[in-house]
């Protein structure tokens, strides 16, 4: 059914259970992976005082070095279970906006991404990135918590 699968991460517990599930789906239906991990670039501030400010340099260094690890789950056990997979690391402030814009070129069937689960409170003030990429993606997403 699916073809091209899109499996986001963030190196989370959760998103290694959307890896695996992709994987396996993948093996199963000869689909192929994409997957992305985005890292944040440095969140500049003109008003932060410049002593108390980190290098943006080694900052953005230290957040690619962590998402090439999170990347390397899906290409690992991609590669394990003989299945084609490619991968991305993109620096954004906007995951969500990431997720749907690979999505469309590499033209994926569908995305299989984890959510965090809160509710409440919590959900409104953090938002939820799997809840954006649910109401803006044109092809199916398949939610694992």
């Amino acid at each position: 059914m699916f073809k091209t699968i899109l499996v986001p991460t963030d190196g989370s517990e959760r998103s290694d259970k959307a890896i695996a599930t992709a994987v396996d789906y993948a093996r199963h239906c000869g689909a192929r992976l994409i997957g992305i991990s985005v890292a944040e670039p440095y969140p500049f501030s003109p008003l932060a005082e410049s002593s108390m400010a980190i290098d943006p340099a080694l900052y953005e260094e230290n957040v690619k070095t962590l998402a090439n690890q999170h990347i390397k789950k899906i290409s690992d056990a991609a590669t394990a279970a003989g299945v084609p997979c490619q991968t991305e690391i993109v620096m954004s402030f906007n995951p969500d906006e990431e997720i749907i814009k690979a999505a469309q070129l590499h033209g994926c069937d569908a995305i299989f991404m984890s959510s965090h689960g809160r509710s409440g409170l919590s959900r409104m003030f953090l938002g939820s990135k799997t809840q954006k990429v649910l109401a803006h993606s044109t092809i199916p997403v398949l939610v694992l918590r």
